[in-house]
Parts: structure tokens; C-alpha cells; sequence
């Protein structure tokens, strides 16, 4: 009876599906569980890091916890931070204006660093100095794992699907932070760090002004694919796992770009044309599939290279100009 009622289940949500289109049957594909062909039912613990059922959560935030001052110029004091997400502590880098406030935060997401190499702040303490001389908090977290913060799950996927709940928890609780004004927030990623701000604005739905520096804009799971000639197995442990992960769970679930319909809002893209990190074209196919969207700026800087060298005062100054545009 129970796989009758299932079978009876599943054929209305692909009636459903097929009246009302796509939507319908992914949710039904990313439901957290699964049926045997016994009828017995599993939990998919990973099926609430899908981008859809990450958007029916409601993020509340925490409270934004500043350590004494690590730093302090004329123009800005700079800190360390921490927060919790989902239970686990995290870490982050803070550089606040001088002055009383309220002032608007560009939240920033940096791109990957190995866990050896890595020190709090690294990949945007630069231009994080920048933000703050020109009137706004930026607030960068670790992530799990890295500076002071807890550990992240021991399953590859889920680690790095903790790095989008970790940023979703830190803009719930940027209000939190006595200097900022929450009604002015603003986005900044860079290459790993513009993949999971464009999944977060996915998630969210709604507008945030974003500028992206040579962001990862190919699909889970190519995205990391693609990176893993430089692993020392060669990405054997990693194509392991995602046979593993496909058994259980749709991977365009996880991917941004089955969800382009969800970004909106005014958003910035800067790319190096000498970038051997994220190829040009990768930028180039991605703002073709964003045509259409008002607000949308593109800019290529020939010979500058993933990190915006040869440009970079140019790209930094462009944020500035936006972000005030924006965030005013």
C-alpha cells in the first residue's frame, strides 16, 4: 500500500510538474528524503544545501562579536570579529570607519586560499583598507575552518555548502553591529568568493548591490572540478565522492547557473584578461546569460591578472563609484 500511495505521489507531481513547469518537480527532487524499494525512508542531509531549499530558510543572524582593536589609523580602526552560524563559531576581519555612523557595510567573500597558507583577512585586507577610507564598514569572514573559527563538516560537499550559510548568517546579522546601517549593505567577491555571492543572492531573491572580481560562474560540480590538476591525488578523492553524491542528489540543484532567474538588483563584474585563474571566457558566456538585466556592468581589463594586478586601483575605484551609487 505504501509504495502504491508513493507511485499515486509521485505521478501528480509530475502532472503538477508539467502544468506549472520545472519548479514543482524540483522541489519534489529536493525533498529531504528518499524511499527505498522496500519503503523504508532515508534522511538526505544534503538536500537542505540545495538553492531552493536554502531560500524557504529564515535567517536570523547573531550577534557580532568585535575583539579589541588590531589597528588604528586616522581613517579607520580594524578588528577581528566573530559570529555563529548554525550553531559553529566563525571568524572574520573588520575595518570600521572613524567616526559615529550609522555607515553602510560591503560584505566580502574572498576567494580560496589553502588552510596552511591562510591568515585572517587574506585576499581582502587591501581592499577592505579602501572600503573603510571611503565611508564603509567591509566585514570579511574566515569561513569555517580557517583563522579562529570552528571546523567544517568532514563531507567535501558540505563544506563547502557551509561557506553559503555561513555568508546568509553574516548579512542576517550585520543589524547587529552598533556602526552599520543594515538598510545599506552591499556585496563584494572574488573568484571562489564571487561564486558564493552569487549563489547567496540566488538564495536570498532580492536585490543587493554586488560587484564581482573574476568571479567562479561554471556550475557545482565543474566548478571545482576543474581546479583539481593542482590536488595531489589529481582530484581522485573529489571525483569519488561526487559519484557518491550523484547517487543520492541532482547536482543542478546545487548549481547557480540553473538559477539565473533569481538574481536581480544592480551588480558590477571586473575581469582580468590576462586571468589564468578563471578564464575570460568564463565572464564573457556568464554576462551573456545575464542580458536583459537592467544594471548590469561589465568590464574586461586587458593583461590585468586574477588578482586585478595591472588594474587594480582602476577596479577598486569602480567599486567605490558604485557602492556610493548604490548604498547612498
Amino acid at each position: 500500500m505504501r509504495n502504491f500511495l508513493v507511485g499515486v505521489f509521485i505521478g501528480i507531481l509530475i502532472f503538477v510538474g508539467g502544468y506549472y513547469g520545472k519548479p514543482a518537480l524540483q522541489q519534489y527532487i529536493a525533498a529531504r528524503q528518499t524511499i527505498s524499494p522496500i519503503g523504508k525512508i532515508f534522511e538526505k542531509p544534503l538536500a537542505k544545501y540545495t538553492i531552493i531549499n536554502l531560500s524557504a530558510r529564515t535567517y536570523t543572524g547573531s550577534q557580532i562579536v568585535l575583539d579589541p582593536p588590531t589597528a588604528t589609523t586616522s581613517a579607520y580602526t580594524k578588528y577581528t570579529f566573530h559570529f555563529t552560524s548554525d550553531g559553529k563559531k566563525v571568524t572574520g576581519v573588520a575595518h570600521i570607519p572613524a567616526g559615529s555612523g550609522p555607515f553602510p557595510v560591503v560584505v566580502q567573500f574572498r576567494g580560496y586560499v589553502d588552510r596552511e597558507k591562510y591568515f585572517p583577512g587574506e585576499g581582502t585586507g587591501h581592499s577592505a583598507e579602501v572600503f573603510a577610507r571611503n565611508g564603509f564598514i567591509s566585514l570579511a569572514p574566515d569561513f569555517l575552518g580557517y583563522g579562529g573559527s570552528d571546523m567544517p563538516s568532514q563531507n567535501v560537499f558540505e563544506e563547502r555548502f557551509e561557506t553559503y550559510t555561513a555568508a546568509l548568517n553574516l548579512l542576517a546579522s550585520v543589524g547587529t553591529l552598533p556602526a552599520a546601517d543594515a538598510s545599506r549593505v552591499g556585496i563584494w567577491g572574488h573568484s571562489n568568493g564571487g561564486q558564493i555571492a552569487l549563489t547567496v543572492l540566488e538564495v536570498l531573491g532580492r536585490s543587493i548591490p554586488t560587484t564581482l572580481w573574476a568571479p567562479v560562474t561554471k556550475p557545482f560540480p565543474y566548478s571545482i572540478l576543474y581546479y583539481t590538476d593542482d590536488a595531489d591525488d589529481h582530484g581522485k578523492m573529489l571525483r569519488r565522492e561526487l559519484a557518491k553524491f550523484e547517487q543520492d542528489y541532482d547536482v543542478e540543484l546545487y548549481a547557480l547557473t540553473t538559477y539565473l532567474d533569481r538574481l536581480v538588483g544592480p551588480m558590477q563584474i571586473h575581469q582580468g584578461g590576462g586571468d589564468d585563474a578563471v578564464p575570460q571566457t568564463w565572464s564573457d558566456v556568464f554576462v551573456k546569460a545575464l542580458e536583459g538585466k537592467e544594471n548590469v556592468q561589465y568590464f574586461v581589463y586587458p593583461g590585468a591578472d586574477h588578482n586585478m594586478n595591472g588594474a587594480w586601483d582602476t577596479v577598486v575605484t569602480r567599486d567605490i563609484t558604485f557602492f556610493r551609487k548604490y548604498l547612498k
